[in-house]
């Protein structure tokens, strides 16, 4: 297994990470925009993009989506409480909220809940819930690998003052979190990945 974070992109600095697998099969987890950069990133490398696992449906996530799966025919995966977000493009995405143009509507995900996995090759990513910053926020699990999107930064956590935001809701994803076993390498939406040890010790929210 390989990770490869793209540099950071749309106007927030959203961070994006290509998983490949063995056979040389690709997870694109979130797609922030630039389906072109992203795409050649892929090929460069010689993979085929297979998934995309979405962390949740604001558009600094998701706006590549469209573009990357009529390009490459690959699944796109989201937790159903943000299948809504996806499939509104502006409107659902927030972009209108942020006053950014382009994001295109995509309909046809797969919907993700709580405990599934996804499979890919040998890989099997283990979809974690964690509603706060959105309704259908989730983590993902890789091995010793997680995912966790706008729940969780490095010393902070996603905010929650926008629409389907809730702060009850996301102190309650922390707990959960904070209870996985093992020191998990964290890969977040935003800045510079962490550890779940260091949050433990350094992370103001989950104390």
């Amino acid at each position: 297994m390989e990770i490869i974070k793209l540099k950071p992109l749309s106007i927030c600095d959203t961070n994006s990470y290509i998983v490949v697998s063995s056979e040389g099969s690709a997870a694109l987890i979130d797609a922030p925009a630039d389906a072109d950069y992203i795409l050649g990133e892929i090929m460069l490398r010689g993979l085929k993009l297979k998934k995309i696992l979405l962390t949740h449906g604001h558009f600094d996530h998701v706006g590549a989506v469209a573009d990357l799966a009529e390009q490459t025919g690959c699944e796109v995966y989201i937790h159903a409480l943000d299948e809504d977000k996806l499939s509104g493009g502006e409107s659902g995405s927030l972009a209108n909220y942020f006053r950014v143009r382009g994001v295109k509507p995509y309909k046809g995900a797969v919907t993700i809940d709580d405990d599934d996995i996804i499979k890919l090759d040998e890989l099997e990513f283990d979809v974690v819930h964690t509603p706060g910053h959105t309704s259908g926020s989730v983590c993902y699990i890789l091995g010793d690998v997680m995912f966790s999107g706008d729940t969780v930064f490095a010393r902070s956590v996603g905010r929650t003052d926008m629409p389907d935001g809730s702060y009850e809701k996301l102190m309650n994803s922390i707990s959960v979190i904070k209870e996985l076993g093992g020191n998990l390498r964290i890969l977040p939406g935003h800045m510079c990945e962490t550890s779940l040890d260091s949050e433990r010790k350094h992370n103001p929210y989950f104390i």
